[in-house]
């Protein structure tokens, strides 16, 4: 699954190389990767964005280390609610997500 992963990046910053959207929506693309291939896609992010944007998902905190900006996802009484945070926040949350599994 790591390879297939990895391949699917690939592929991805390879089109966007030679013919870039203006931003590229991403789940989760860090979950099956270990801690060097995360901290690799996520600095080969920070430096393409530059040319677009990328919004990415994620339980993992070596996305969050380059990310601009962060956002939190609420779901109460069937609504939800998107607020900025910060990234202390956000790394805590993550922290409290990976302690409790």
């Amino acid at each position: 699954m790591l390879y297939l992963g990895l391949c699917a990046l690939a592929l991805v910053f390879a089109i966007q190389a030679s013919d870039p959207a203006p931003f590229y929506l991403f789940d989760e693309i860090d979950a099956n990767l270990d801690a060097q291939y995360r901290t690799a896609v996520a600095q080969m992010l920070s430096e393409l964005a530059e040319g677009g944007q990328f919004i990415c998902t994620t339980f993992r905190p070596e996305m969050l280390l380059v990310a601009d900006k962060c956002y939190s996802v609420g779901y109460q009484n069937k609504t939800s609610s998107i607020d900025v945070c910060s990234r202390e926040a956000a790394l805590n949350f993550i922290e409290g997500q990976i302690a409790g599994k």
